[in-house]
This record gives C-alpha cells, sequence and structure tokens, in this order.
C-alpha cells in the first residue's frame, strides 16, 4: 500500500460460486489492496457440496453466514450477500469491498458501493459476465489464485509468446493508449503510471491473464515498446519507463 494507514475492507464471499481452491491466493492477493477487517462466506452450510470450503474457514477466520435455499432456482445466498454488503456500507467504516462471485447479480450492488465513493474489487472465473466485470474497480480471474491447478488441465493463463501477444489487438491497443496519455513531450511514460490507467480503462487486465507476473515483463515480452530503466538516485532503486516503438 502507498499509504501508511491500510485501506479497510470487507470480504464478501459467494460460496456457491467460488471454489475453496483459491482461499489462500485470494487472501494474498486482498492483502495487496488493504486489511480484511469483515471476512464472510455465504451459503447453506448444511449441504455437502460446501464441505470444500468448511476445511479453510477456521484457519483463515472467515466466517460462514447460513442460508437456507428456501426455493428451487432462486439464488437467496445472493440475496443475504447483498443485504449484508448495503448494512456494511451504511456503517461507513470501511474503505472498499471484495466481492467474491461469478454471478452477475452483484452487478448493481457493485456500481452502487462505487457511487457512494469506495473501492470494488471483485473476483471471479474467466466465464464471469462482462457488466459484473465493469461495475469494479479491479477485478482478478481467480484462475490465476487457485493452488491446484495443473499445467496439463488448464491452459487458460499460460505465458503467452511474442507472436501471440502482438495480434492480441485489445491488449497492443490498450497498452498504446496508456502510454501516450501518460508520457511526456520525448514519448516516455513511467511504468506504474502506464499500470494505472490501464487499470482504469480495463477492470480485469492483469499481466498473469497471458502468463506473466509483472506489467513490465508483459510489456517487454510484446516486443513492440522500447523499455528503459532509470536510476531514480535512491540506491540501487530504479524506475521503468515504456515508449510506443513506432515513435
Amino acid at each position: 500500500m502507498d499509504s501508511q494507514i491500510s485501506d479497510k475492507l470487507a470480504v464478501l464471499i459467494d460460496a456457491d460460486n467460488a471454489q475453496p481452491a483459491i482461499v489462500e491466493g485470494l487472501l494474498a492477493e486482498i492483502a495487496k489492496y488493504g486489511t480484511a477487517n469483515v471476512k464472510r462466506i455465504y451459503g447453506d452450510w448444511t449441504s455437502t457440496k460446501l464441505r470444500g470450503w468448511k476445511e479453510h474457514l477456521l484457519d483463515h477466520s472467515i466466517q460462514p453466514i447460513q442460508q437456507f435455499g428456501y426455493t428451487t432456482g432462486k439464488n437467496a445466498t445472493d440475496s443475504a450477500m447483498i443485504i449484508d454488503a448495503m448494512d456494511l456500507l451504511y456503517t461507513e467504516r470501511f474503505d472498499g469491498f471484495c466481492i467474491v462471485s461469478s454471478d452477475s447479480d452483484f452487478t448493481k450492488l457493485a456500481a452502487r458501493i462505487r457511487e457512494a465513493g469506495l473501492m470494488v474489487y471483485g473476483f471471479g472465473e474467466k466465464k464471469t459476465p462482462d457488466p459484473f466485470v465493469a461495475a469494479c474497480d479491479k477485478f482478478i480471474y481467480t484462475e490465476v489464485l487457485r493452488s491446484d491447478v495443473e499445467e496439463e488441465t488448464d491452459r487458460s493463463f499460460k505465458q503467452m509468446s511474442t507472436n501471440e501477444l502482438k495480434q492480441d489487438t485489445k491488449l497492443v491497443n490498450l497498452t498504446r493508449s496508456a502510454i501516450e496519455a501518460s508520457s511526456d513531450e520525448s514519448g516516455w511514460a513511467h511504468l506504474g503510471q502506464v499500470g494505472s490507467y490501464i487499470a482504469k480503462q480495463s477492470p480485469e487486465f492483469d499481466p498473469r491473464n497471458y502468463g506473466y507476473q509483472k506489467l513490465g515483463e508483459l510489456v517487454k515480452a510484446i516486443k513492440l515498446f522500447e523499455v528503459e530503466e532509470r536510476s531514480t538516485g535512491q540506491g540501487q532503486s530504479k524506475a521503468i519507463y515504456i515508449k510506443d516503438g513506432r515513435k
């Protein structure tokens, strides 16, 4: 965190639409954005379907919220999460919310929380509907957080080659636009500012979606941009600047 005081976050997990294999990666990811002051997970805990989650609740201090499925075809879990989220929002004790689900039913909730001036971090599978993704400030695909994925069984986020990256028009155009918006008169832009611009334009953007851990690694791999490391004058610290290779 850039600030000395960590943001207070409320973490709400839809157990029906999230896999227990993400829990460690999820909490580690959330720690990058603030402190999880509230951690709640919603579902019908009398059901054997949630057995995998039960093993993790005590270890990670996640509070289970029981919600019986009274009617077939109706998702009572979503309603309970939304009501709790609004109650927590009105306490004005939080700086942001983490909504963990791949369900589009949380689209309006995310938009409402953002209207109140709070950050919304969404976490869901690649199948998550676009409206929910767009309603969040940042959206992380949970496939990159899973601890049980075999390389040969899931190729959704394997490292893409330079040719594949160059052919991804959305990625290339997004990066070029971010550099243009963040650059100085010479065309060079600080990597951090480029990353901030991309995040505002595309909440789901994450270098890990392309198989790279850092934005700098991804930009270098595309090989359409110039990359330069500059000394900041503070010991061994260096800043990364990038420039559109066409200029």
